[in-house]
């Protein structure tokens, strides 16, 4: 039975092959996308996913005086995770995290740089499921000086060799040294943290630092007990935070918890987030899912309506095998089997797409997806399964319909395609296009929105900037290169600075003496080479800039942003112009030394424009040294000058390798979460587009061929070629402007829940929802108007000579 249903399926596939043709490649391409989509959402949500141990983070959220909004941190002070332990009875373990930045390595008379390296306590393996090659996992890092390489790391420094028990030699520093006490497997790739090498944190800080509640710059994590009530324990950090920062500074913080696995997906309101390789927003991954989804959702109503509308073409089959005794149920598993076939078929080819898109996918993405078709039985299988479960989802309504058919109806010539028939034909294509419809429209708010970021004046100029990281330990030869990279023409200016703009800027404590009460505030600030204004073109509302030849200005002049400045101004009760703060007593407030306020800067927008521009102090302060050279370039020359600017690098830094970066790709990458769902949707949108028209064509294509003698007799009676056109695509029309009508409130519901994450943001108007369905009409005109065309220009000798 099932060989000869089989047969029958392979026949009506070959002698439709237009309807096999658009039924295949959509369900195809809908499959594909599906996979693809699947194979990304499962990479993401499976971050971490090798952590088996009950790990939590522990993050901040900071409310001080002089923040625009709380703020939530991965930052934690140095004495919580031991004062945890020994309090909280839920707390079996703890660890902490800090940079330790790029170090260099001398084995011998070799050096190898690593770029990262951590700080962290002797519990580090206790915490994370990262398997130690050699040496003990419990002690490798428990005394002074000890090192534990990752087994990359190992290679590069000692080649085939051991590392175990040999010892290295800091190039910064001759008289510091490590010894290697653990080698351990190199970081996967799903791991948001991501490291080279791990130091003890005994190397670093003594017993004393025990004391230190103002250190708040390190990571925290926490081993709870199985079955720990989070909670519970969260509720007892308050009382926790008065006990050992005093009633009055404990207002200032909160804490909360955060599962190891959730950490990469969930933390976008985190920020100083240090330790989160490729943090992406899990609402993002969300969305792909579910578009994922409308996609193949819309490849599913083209079968449904291009298997409905072609079954009048086997009426006459269905009515003799009824009166020769075929059963509803035979019928319904027959028509259902035939669905099956064509989504197994389907697959096939989605799979061939899929290994082809694959790689394209991983270059935009950066990620390394993986199809491991053959070597994963069990993807092999749930695959198959999957195309299954389409075809008889999708296969079902027109097996019914088609299984329902009377013989008596039929066999007299008389097929049952009612107006309940077409009616929910129509509705399946209102939905359809209302999915794409909705899709368009997303998408074209999001890439206005990307754009507006992109094209935003942040309130300094960004182009044609390029920045150079800078060891402190070559801090010293700043000068030298800075004037010999300005002997080159092709090179405008140069400064440098602690931070980079597009960060998060460091917090810091001020202390500012005006006319009212002292008052210590929190602020963002950056230490700057004094002309770093002038290079960044930074405007100044009110005083002056740094000026070199006041040697005063070198660690006790203030330059602070309009924002601070009104917060500063709320103690002297707002009545003051911004301009008599110039002048002011203010410093940083862990220093006794106390400077002056010497210019206010205009706000710019030096973080995502995902925040508010919070407050800034700006200072110069030459001996802390810099960590980033910036270099203004000409436009028209810069080839030229990043040949000079490597050359006088390896001429007085020949130490260090030439890294550079334009702050303009820095900018695009703080927004690369957002640039993958706008390219990701644009694409899912365009195969959208394109399934529905596949499926509008078949409609139009069976609307003709049902209604070929009425289009002859009419050109006979004297219609018109376009009044043949007309009249075959008013009706797909008016179930295009349906769908528009539908998509229009979701969408706009989606879009402005969605720019809400944004700071700065677009406005919604109305306009672009006519451009959307302007756009689906006409591309739905064009997919009718094509085929009807071809139907209206037939000789109707050739449709009526049958009669």
């Amino acid at each position: 039975m099932w060989t000869y249903y089989l047969k029958i399926a392979w026949r009506n596939l070959r002698k439709n092959k237009l309807f096999s043709f658009l039924n295949i490649s959509g369900l195809s391409i809908g499959m594909a996308v599906c996979i693809l989509i699947m194979l990304f959402v499962s990479y993401e949500r499976d971050f971490d996913g090798f952590q088996t141990k009950n790990t939590y983070r522990l993050n901040e959220v900071q409310k001080w005086e002089g923040m625009v909004s709380p703020q939530k941190v991965a930052l934690t002070m140095y004495p919580m995770g031991p004062t945890l332990l020994e309090e909280m009875p839920e707390v079996e373990n703890f660890t902490r995290l800090t940079q330790g930045g790029e170090m260099v390595l001398r084995n011998g008379e070799k050096e190898t740089s690593l770029k990262n390296i951590l700080w962290t306590d002797s519990t580090f393996f206790d915490l994370f499921d990262f398997r130690m090659l050699e040496g003990d996992p419990n002690s490798a890092l428990k005394e002074p000086n000890s090192m534990v390489l990752t087994a990359s790391s190992a290679r590069l420094i000692f080649g085939d060799e051991s590392a175990i028990g040999k010892t290295v030699f800091s190039s910064a520093q001759d008289s510091s040294f490590y010894r290697i006490t653990g080698v351990m497997e190199d970081i996967p790739a799903n791991s948001h943290l991501q490291f080279e090498g791990l130091t003890s944190f005994s190397t670093y800080f003594s017993p004393q630092a025990m004391g230190d509640w103002e250190a708040n710059w390190y990571t925290t994590y926490l081993k709870l007990a199985d079955g720990a009530n989070i909670s519970n324990l969260e509720s007892k950090f308050p009382d926790y935070l008065v006990s050992h920062l005093g009633e009055e500074r404990a207002k200032e913080f909160e804490l909360f918890l955060q599962p190891i696995q959730e950490i990469h997906a969930n933390s976008s309101e985190i920020t100083h987030d240090y330790f989160n390789y490729r943090k992406f927003d899990g609402a993002y991954t969300q969305v792909f899912f579910y578009i994922a989804l409308i996609v193949l959702f819309i490849a599913g109503i083209n079968f449904v309506n291009l298997s409905s509308a072609k079954s009048i073409g086997r009426s006459m089959e269905i009515g003799v095998r009824k009166a020769s005794g075929a059963s509803k149920p035979q019928l319904f598993i027959q028509f259902i089997g035939e669905s099956v076939f064509i989504s197994l078929i389907a697959m096939f080819f989605a799979i061939g797409l899929v290994s082809i898109a694959l790689p394209y996918l991983n270059e935009f993405s950066q990620r390394q997806l993986d199809f491991p078709l053959f070597s994963n039985p069990f993807l092999l299988l749930n695959l198959i399964l999957g195309a299954v479960a389409v075809g008889m989802l999708s296969g079902t309504y027109p097996a019914l319909y088609l299984s329902n058919f009377r013989p008596a109806k039929v066999l007299k010539g008389s097929p049952e395609v009612g107006n309940k028939k077409s009616e929910f034909r129509n509705a399946l294509v209102v939905v359809q296009f209302a999915g794409a419809v909705f899709l368009i429209i997303t998408t074209l708010f999001a890439t206005q929105q990307i754009r507006f970021m992109q094209e935003k004046d942040l309130g300094f100029s960004h182009e044609q900037v390029l920045t150079i990281p800078l060891n402190q330990r070559f801090f010293s030869r700043y000068e030298s290169m800075k004037q010999e990279l300005l002997a080159n023409p092709a090179i405008e200016k140069v400064t440098g600075s602690g931070q980079r703009l597009g960060n998060n800027l460091h917090q810091t404590g001020i202390v500012f003496r005006g006319d009212g009460p002292e008052r210590i505030l929190s602020t963002s600030h950056i230490v700057v080479d004094p002309d770093y204004l002038d290079v960044y073109q930074i405007d100044l509302i009110a005083g002056r800039d740094f000026d070199q030849n006041i040697s005063s200005d070198n660690g006790n002049a203030f330059i602070i942003n309009e924002s601070l400045a009104k917060e500063l101004l709320k103690s002297e009760g707002n009545t003051r112009p911004i301009e008599s703060l110039i002048g002011q007593p203010i410093g940083l407030a862990w220093m006794d030394s106390v400077g002056q306020i010497v210019g206010i800067s205009k706000d710019f927008n030096f973080n995502s424009l995902h925040y508010k521009i919070e407050s800034l102090a700006i200072f110069n302060k030459k001996d802390w040294g810099y960590s980033e050279v910036s270099v203004k370039i000409k436009g028209d020359a810069a080839p030229a000058a990043i040949a000079h600017i490597e050359s006088v690098w390896d001429t007085i830094i020949p130490e260090e390798e030439f890294q550079y970066k334009f702050l303009d790709d820095h900018f695009n990458e703080m927004y690369r979460s957002d640039q993958t769902l706008n390219t990701i949707v644009s694409m899912l949108t365009l195969l959208s587009i394109l399934i529905s028209c596949l499926g509008l064509f078949g409609l139009v294509s069976f609307t003709t061929e049902q209604r070929v003698k009425e289009i002859g007799i009419r050109k006979v009676l004297g219609a018109s070629v376009g009044g043949v056109v007309a009249m075959l695509s008013k009706d797909f029309m008016k179930l295009i402007l349906a769908a528009i009508l539908i998509a229009i409130p979701i969408s706009w519901y989606v879009v402005d829940s969605w720019i809400q994450d944004f700071a700065y943001r677009i406005a919604i108007e109305w306009w672009v929802f006519l451009l959307a369905g302007m756009i689906a009409i006409v591309i739905a005109l064009a997919t009718v108007s094509s085929h009807a065309f071809k139907a209206a220009m037939m000789n109707p000798v050739d449709s009526l000579k049958s009669e």
